[in-house]
């Protein structure tokens, strides 16, 4: 199973204590309990725990304690900041219809992708005048596929999606939630339902983004949790279709499979989105605007050759291409280089500290 980091450093701490501690508490259960179920108990009952074998344990189990509680509090602050940016999301509902369309339009590349969003706001605009004047509207579920490469602007398109079927009516809040296997799959059988009905209950009135959906089916011929989310979840696609929007999104080819393999899952989706990769163009003008954004300048001898780098990469055509990945990772290590070479320069001057220079390119091997 897949953790974030939170989730495997905690998961980590308990374990190390289980083996430092020779105890009928598994340390390593509570944590399993906590991921599964989500609640304030199960954190609790962790706590409970530590107390209760803190003061008979040596020094070096007591230090993994102290490691464990560091860890919890960790995750948990983790936990309490994604609801608060799911909050905060929900408040971008204040722009307007237009300047939604607008966001969608100015984002660099996607024109396919664009066309197809804006079919589907006008298919939705216009079923909803029909509504009005008294007129049949034909059953048409709002799920969608998103297929590509990462880094294509899969997650933002779906978050702008979002926005723009609230300010349709077509949802009650707007608001995005991203979750992968790991927020679907409990530990063990018999829970996997219950954590997905909990997923569907926090994302209804707004998207549910599942990245990487094909992962949930991890062996379709021994994994029973998947299968547990599966059914569950293509439930939820049907209950609440009039309330929620479920985007399921990942590379092509494991996506076409994953779909092949569920029919009655894709029975759910009617619209089916490819994210093509960026071009070299399309690249660079993604570089210049993370370069605007922070106050960095690139001078004119360094434009070419971050082209050219550009160019080739798109033109290999990899599989995998990670495109606007690619792209920040560049950039990131460009301001790393910028800092390490202006750190050496004696009062620096303004222009100085905002120009990428071509020792800040890093070198084709690199890359």
């Amino acid at each position: 199973m897949n953790y974030n980091k939170y989730e495997q450093s905690l998961l980590e701490a308990a374990s190390s204590l289980d083996v430092l501690i020779q105890s009928d508490i598994c340390f390593k259960q509570n944590v399993l309990d906590i991921f599964s179920n989500g609640d304030d108990t199960s954190i609790a009952k962790l706590c409970v725990n530590m107390s209760a074998v803190v003061n008979e344990c040596s020094s070096s189990a007591k230090i993994a304690i102290a490691l464990l509680k560091d860890k919890l509090v960790s995750y948990v602050g983790y936990c309490e900041l994604c609801k608060i940016n799911s909050s905060h999301k929900a408040d971008e509902n204040d722009q307007s219809l237009e300047e939604l369309l607008d966001e969608l339009g100015n984002l660099i590349g996607l024109s396919k992708v664009k066309d197809k969003v804006y079919d589907l706001i006008a298919y939705q605009k216009v079923q909803k005048m029909r509504s009005e004047h008294g007129l049949n509207v034909p059953k048409h579920t709002l799920h969608l596929a998103f297929m590509g490469n990462p880094g294509t602007g899969k997650t933002t398109v779906a978050r702008i999606i979002g926005h723009l079927y609230y300010k349709l009516g077509l949802l009650s809040k707007g608001h995005f939630v991203e979750v992968s296997r790991t927020d679907l799959i409990a530990g063990y059988q018999g829970q996997t339902a219950l954590k997905v009905k909990k997923v569907i209950e926090k994302a209804l009135g707004g998207v549910l983004f599942i990245d990487e959906a094909y992962s949930i089916t991890e062996n379709e011929n021994s994994d029973s949790y998947g299968r547990e989310c599966l059914t569950e979840l293509t439930k939820a696609l049907e209950d609440y279709r009039d309330n929620l929007v479920v985007i399921v999104a990942g590379y092509t080819e494991p996506m076409k499979q994953f779909f092949e393999s569920n029919p009655g899952l894709k029975s759910r989706f009617n619209t089916f989105i490819t994210f093509e990769d960026y071009n070299g163009d399309e690249l660079f003008k993604i570089f210049e605007k993370m370069c605007k954004e922070d106050d960095y300048e690139m001078s004119s001898e360094i434009v070419v050759g971050l082209k050219e780098i550009f160019n080739e990469r798109a033109n290999l055509h990899m599989q995998n291409f990670s495109n606007g990945r690619f792209v920040r990772n560049l950039y990131e290590n460009m301001v790393m280089n910028h800092a390490r070479r202006v750190m050496c320069i004696v009062d620096p001057t303004l222009n100085q500290l905002r120009l990428f220079e071509k020792e800040d390119v890093p070198t084709r091997n690199t890359l």
